[in-house]
């Protein structure tokens, strides 16, 4: 049996930063996972490029960008680790990045690069890490947290949960945070899966599948008073792209989802435009003048107006416009965890301090990242969460 002062379940982007800041404090840490390399799902992040934060998660943009049944619980920690900190960090290994939108930065190169550095400062900071080492069960007793693998057993006063949510099971996501959640009497909310493509019925579905490889950009998709301006994407299953991902973590099962192809406002102006320019077009050929041509097509027959532009009445420009900005279609479901980027709830943050993610009833447990329920939007914020949250508990465990 082999004895630690901190124990991390999990070596991915909150339970690395975790291990990494207690190292720097002194703390003989050990970084435990089944995987066979680290940081899995950062490699695969952002195409392979990794979104590894976003600017604009701030304590004063989290109020809104983080999901929660308590909103407010993610914001110590992400008003003392900010954004610009692990930029910092980005720039100390001198890796190249951009901006690619919205605040959204990604590496220029592989996602390796910050797994190689999270590495690095594990070292750098006393660290050591397992993998390969399947946890079998964890127990409690007279302050000492045990964990016990198939090959060994190992001890320590703390444990730092890190093992994220259910989402992309393929990459070995298990539930096993939401298990010792409960198994040491933490609530766990409802969890489902979030930042996720959206599937419909079968009748809905022959009508999209056509437009497979189809992208709109920009898109305002809205539901539950929520909306998201960014591209959309047809796919054979439905509906994908930025702004699906991001309303996808609002939706519910019953709800319609309303799809504005012009955003910007400009589609009467096109119309009036077309009606006094082009009279002779048909409505198909000067919406694929703005959108894809078969959407265009698609779209026209749906709206079913066969007279030219020149003859079209102001009565059929609204009868354009209402299909075209307030395009109205039910998903029946998501694609769930296999997809979904993240996992939206779980472990109830009322059992958690929001300065240190330790554990209130139990001393010396902590949980951090994707495991608790915080979820950011898409583009960097959970990153973001991930290094606050297991910044914070690293400078407490």
């Amino acid at each position: 049996m082999t004895q630690y002062d901190i124990i991390v379940l999990g070596a991915g982007a909150a339970g690395l930063m975790a291990a990494i800041e207690a190292g720097k404090r002194g703390r003989k840490v050990i970084v435990l996972d089944h995987a066979k390399t680290a940081g899995e799902k950062i490699r695969i992040s952002g195409g392979g490029r990794c979104n590894f934060t976003n600017i604009n998660a701030t304590v004063k943009a989290g109020r809104d960008r983080f999901l929660s049944q308590n909103p407010r619980f993610a914001l110590s920690a992400l008003a003392r680790y900010t954004p610009d900190k692990f930029i910092a960090l980005v720039d100390a290994y001198s890796i190249p990045f951009h901006e690619k939108t919205l605040g959204q930065l990604f590496c220029d190169g592989s996602s390796q690069q910050i797994i190689n550095l999270l590495l690095a400062e594990l070292r750098k900071a006393g660290g050591t890490l397992r993998l390969e080492t399947v946890i079998e069960g964890v127990t409690h007793a007279d302050g000492v947290f045990t964990v016990n693998a198939a090959d060994a057993s190992f001890t320590g006063a703390a444990l730092v949960v890190a093992t994220g949510g259910k989402s992309i099971p393929k990459m070995g996501a298990t539930g096993l945070a939401y298990q010792l959640a409960t198994q040491f009497g933490l609530k766990v909310t409802e969890t489902r899966p979030a930042l996720v493509p959206l599937t419909f019925e079968p009748r809905i579905l022959e009508r999209l599948a056509p437009l497979s490889g189809i992208a709109v950009d920009p898109t305002r998709i809205s539901v539950r008073k929520k909306s998201f301006d960014e591209a959309m994407l047809f796919t054979h299953r439905g509906l994908s792209g930025p702004a699906i991902l991001q309303i996808s973590s609002y939706w519910r099962e019953g709800d319609a989802i309303v799809i504005d192809l012009f955003p910007n406002g400009d589609l009467g102006d096109i119309l009036r435009e077309a009606r006094s320019d082009t009279p002779k077009l048909a409505l198909q050929t000067v919406l694929s003048n703005h959108l894809a041509k078969r959407l265009a097509q698609m779209l026209a027959e749906e709206i079913g107006i066969t007279t030219m532009m020149g003859d079209m009445s102001d009565k059929s420009f609204q009868k354009i416009e209402d299909a075209l900005r307030r395009w109205t279609i039910k998903p029946t479901g998501s694609e769930g965890y296999r997809t979904a980027e993240v996992t939206l709830g779980g472990i109830d943050t009322d059992g958690l301090d929001s300065t240190t993610m330790a554990a209130r009833t139990v001393p010396g447990l902590y949980f951090v990242g994707e495991a608790v329920d915080v979820t950011g939007w898409l583009g960097g914020y959970n990153f973001q969460w991930a290094w606050a949250s297991g910044w914070a508990a690293g400078q407490a465990a």
